[in-house]
């Protein structure tokens, strides 16, 4: 196998016309995009306009495709999922597909990759139905790291290095690429993203009992096992992987801090994690000035491989700046490396004739030969996700520094610019960072032609035409586009580093220190664990309360100033649509519905097709408010009259609901 992938061959909405509708949205595209083609026969335009137009056809791409990348990245998770019929509870498909290629089964590493997105999507924004698969997929893989399996068992670790297991969890016996070391790793930072979203909103008990047991044996297997070979993300090569390096560096230092958190032991993860960050520094080739994914084997490749890339914006963390020693997206040595990845596809028939410095389709590697070799919407993505997380930096930093290490990925945004740190009032900067921007834009630009014209995205597409290929509806697909756009929109992960040194050990020791293991037999989660809201009191799993308030109710509990209102609309929809909620007051958008919320049909069934949001109101204030529903096209449909009216509960609870149907 290699990854995940889904299409949209059954879909949980009705699609008797969807399937029309989202052609308008590229036939649109093409308008806007051919208008610059015109101009340039009339006279070129300017960069600055052929930017915006850029821009203009990125926007509407991601706004008709963000529902259907998380509807259908849901789809494939068990037992729910409308391509998930006959999946465990909590389980991740790679993809639907059943033959050519058989991706039916459940990888660690994906799994892990496609919750390391859903558990930062709802800490950004909290959303019961992704709370629910999210608890689910915990309570999962405290059953699966108990599935004895040719990898081996829990009772000595080794077990959690399988690859992948059948979709009811039962161990897959068959000959595989095992095993792979950066599962373990992966499902440790996704499970501790949790467990500090639990933490910080006054559930330590929850993530101290339930979600430390999981992560404690993930941890133990990377402190145990990380200076051991083992196959590479791509399931091919066995060796040392610089994706899984760094994986195993972030889960160490990152499990260190829960762990204090939590008053857990962790002095193993804090010792052996600045010998996995002085390890990670032996893929740098200085003479190249790229990273070689692979060493430790003999693979007869050249080592430029989207494997670094997916690296870099895995162990992004904003904090920590342009850092080089831990490869972040903006240093000197990533993008050095990106420059070289990059225009090591530039070969691929549909890549012909595009210049260095303008976006084109990324595969895996240039001697890839599975399919043939071809691009990955997830790697192409990559790209723009790093570009934009390294704007982000530059933007928060308010400079740019260009070294010699890093003066060929600049010269291709500007052929003039020359070493130095420019900052922001430097016309230098602007130019910079515009054409970054730009750059980035144009690899979603190339999801966005080569994505099937119903928004489904494969695994990969034709180095020829574009065709989509291999697996359909690759579930990392899904969560790949859904991080860079939140990456393009300004929204990060929180930190990982937690403020922890990345200096590097003058002398790198291949130490390991043993650790224990034990199943996790804590798997009930208390009901109602919703966030806290400013100063609103959330009561804790033990049940105590604390004032923050001076207004307080009769029997003495503090009136919530401020109220979570979850909106409800039962709405049957076609694929592509776009439920959203406009009201009187700010909020709502001032009946503007330009600035109208979208509600998420991340519990959408058939049955019952549930749209819902969660929006923090006044207590006290009455409100007035509709739906609208957005086809793929663009045409828009109010739901009937009158308006709807709701006053928003004074009380303490800090949560409410409104629960309604479409008016038709």
């Amino acid at each position: 196998m290699q990854l995940f992938d889904e299409s949209v061959s059954s879909l949980s909405h009705n699609t008797t016309s969807s399937l029309v509708q989202p052609v308008m949205y590229f036939f649109t595209s093409a308008l806007l995009l051919g208008s610059v083609a015109l101009q340039s026969v009339m006279g070129r335009p300017s960069l600055d306009q052929r930017s915006n137009v850029m821009k203009r056809a990125v926007d509407d791409f991601i706004d008709f495709e963000t529902p259907i990348a998380l509807e259908q990245l849901l789809c494939n998770i068990g037992a729910t999922g409308c391509h998930a019929s006959g999946v465990s509870s909590g389980i991740v498909i790679a993809s639907p597909d059943k033959q050519d290629p058989d991706y039916f089964y459940t990888w660690t590493r994906d799994s892990a990759l496609v919750f390391k997105a859903i558990v930062e999507r709802f800490t950004n924004e909290y959303d019961a139905g992704l709370q629910k698969h999210i608890q689910e997929y915990i309570v999962s893989q405290a059953k699966l790291q108990g599935v004895s399996n040719p990898s081996g068992s829990l009772s000595d670790g080794q077990g959690l290095g399988e690859a992948k297991y059948h979709v009811d969890m039962s161990a897959f016996t068959g000959g595989w690429g095992r095993p792979q070391r950066d599962g373990p790793a992966l499902r440790a930072i996704a499970l501790t993203g949790y467990a500090k979203w639990l933490v910080n909103n006054g559930y330590s008990s929850t993530a101290s009992t339930i979600v430390w047991p999981i992560i404690r044996n993930d941890l133990n297997y990377v402190a145990q096992y990380w200076n051991r070979t083992g196959f590479d993300l791509w399931e091919e090569v066995n060796g040392s992987s610089f994706f899984t390096i760094a994986s195993q560096y972030r889960a160490l230092i990152e499990g260190t801090a829960i762990a204090k958190t939590l008053g857990k032991a962790s002095d193993s993860y804090s010792a052996i994690a600045p010998h996995v960050l002085c390890f990670l520094q032996s893929f740098w080739l200085p003479s190249s000035k790229y990273i070689d994914a692979n060493i430790n084997t003999n693979d007869g490749r050249t080592g430029k491989d989207a494997n670094t890339v997916l690296a870099a914006i895995h162990n992004f963390d904003p904090s920590l700046g342009c850092d080089d020693a831990t490869f972040q997206p903006c240093s000197q040595k990533s993008l050095a490396n990106l420059k070289q990845v990059v225009d090591s596809f530039r070969f691929y028939n549909i890549n012909s004739g595009i210049s260095a410095g303008t976006a084109i389709a990324i595969g895996r590697y240039s001697e890839d030969s599975y399919y043939n070799g071809n691009p990955w919407y997830l790697n192409t993505l990559a790209v723009a996700e790093q570009l934009y997380d390294a704007i982000y930096v530059w933007k928060k930093a308010g400079s740019i520094t260009v070294s010699d290490t890093s003066l060929s990925f600049f010269k291709d945004l500007s052929s003039s610019v020359s070493a130095g740190t420019y900052s922001s009032s430097s016309s230098t900067y602007t130019t910079l960072l515009n054409a970054a921007s730009t750059y980035a834009d144009g690899f979603v630009n190339i999801i966005s032609k080569y994505a099937a014209t119903n928004g489904s995205m494969a695994e990969q597409f034709s180095k020829n035409n574009g065709t989509p290929l291999s697996a359909d509806d690759l579930t990392w697909s899904y969560a790949a586009f859904l991080t860079a756009a939140a990456r393009r929109a300004g929204v990060v992960p929180p930190s990982w580093a937690s403020g922890s040194s990345s200096s590097v050990p003058g002398t790198c020791q291949a130490t390991s220190i043993a650790g224990s293991y034990s199943s996790a037999t804590a798997t009930s989660f208390p009901p109602s664990q919703t966030p806290i809201s400013g100063t609103v009191t959330i009561p804790v799993p033990t049940g105590t309360k604390t004032k923050t308030s001076s207004s307080s109710t009769a029997t003495g509990c503090a009136i919530a100033p401020t109220v979570s209102v979850t909106f409800e609309s039962l709405v049957t929809t076609s694929f592509g649509d776009t439920v959203k909620i406009v009201g009187n007051i700010a909020a709502l958008g001032n009946w503007n519905t330009n600035n109208a919320v979208s509600l998420s049909a991340s519990e959408y069934t058939s049955s019952h097709p549930l749209w819902k949001v969660t929006i923090p109101l006044a207590a006290g204030q009455t409100i007035e408010y509709k739906y609208i529903n957005i086809k793929s096209g663009g045409t828009l449909t109010w739901e009937k009259d009158p308006n709807r009216s709701y006053t928003v509960p004074k009380t303490c609870s800090t949560t409410a609901t409104k629960a309604d149907s479409w008016q038709s």
